[in-house]
């Protein structure tokens, strides 16, 4: 038995029944893994594109039931323009290829969060035709966050819960935290158990801010193209461990 398949019986033996419903993911590190190898900065979105597919494949077999992916932020299109215009053609490669009928046949839901003010057309017909040939499926979600920010997802609801007070449909008062969930971006969804930020940094870089109020995080140096099964079951090992009291004291779950 490989080191990988040692790990994941271990997890699947230990933790079974202890993981995450939701992960989202901060895929970083693919410029500085395309630097490491001498190769030029898009080899490292297309070998991040192979680890986001290997990644759906293992959630799959392990049970997860939504997989959120931060694909492109608000932010990411004041990098160089060649690099842009690089990733909106591996974006468009992805979904014109047959990946997204594979995952259609596995019973795989995908949804894309995020502004779709600056996409080409034609990028956002492929988008629409994904989440159209595979809404009534009832397994796996994942979630593909382009053009997303917290700051405007948030704002965005904001503006939608303003534009029903204007109308007269509610008043001011009646906005709470639940009604904040209706507006937000995957606020029918649970919210996300674990992030995972691959890469080294830190910081959530304006991800999932409302949603990730109880999140635990977990972050790796491995640059993303390089994270792989085993990877993952170290992250899965390291969440399992953990205690989330959701604002309780211990003794308080203890006592059921």
């Amino acid at each position: 038995m490989t080191p990988a398949q040692r790990s994941s019986a271990d997890l699947n033996k230990n933790a079974k029944d202890k993981l995450p419903r939701h992960i989202a993911v901060i895929m970083d590190g693919n410029n500085r893994w395309s630097r490491q190898h001498n190769k030029n900065g898009i080899s490292g979105h297309r070998a991040g594109a192979v680890t986001a597919r290997n990644l759906v494949s293992s959630c799959l077999k392990k049970n997860i039931e939504i997989l959120t992916l931060f694909v492109f932020s608000s932010e990411n299109w004041l990098r160089p323009k060649k690099e842009v215009n690089s990733l909106m053609a591996l974006f468009l490669n992805v979904l014109q290829k047959n990946e997204i009928s594979k995952l259609h046949k596995k019973n795989i839901k995908i949804r894309f969060i995020g502004s779709r003010e600056h996409f080409a057309d034609k990028l956002l017909q492929l988008m629409d035709n994904a989440e159209k040939l595979t809404e009534k499926n009832s397994g796996m979600t994942v979630v593909v966050a382009a053009d997303y920010g917290g700051h405007w997802d948030i704002t965005n609801a904001v503006r939608e819960m303003v534009g029903r007070v204007d109308s007269g449909e509610i008043v001011a008062a009646d906005i709470d935290d639940a009604m904040v969930q209706e507006h937000i971006a995957i606020g029918d969804l649970p919210m996300p158990d674990l992030c995972i930020r691959t890469g080294g940094e830190q910081r959530v870089s304006n991800f999932l801010l409302w949603q990730f109020a109880y999140t635990e995080f977990y972050f790796t140096n491995t640059y993303w193209p390089d994270f792989d099964d085993r990877e993952f079951d170290k992250a899965l090992e390291d969440y399992v461990g953990r205690q989330r009291r959701f604002g309780k004291i211990s003794e308080q779950l203890e006592e059921g």
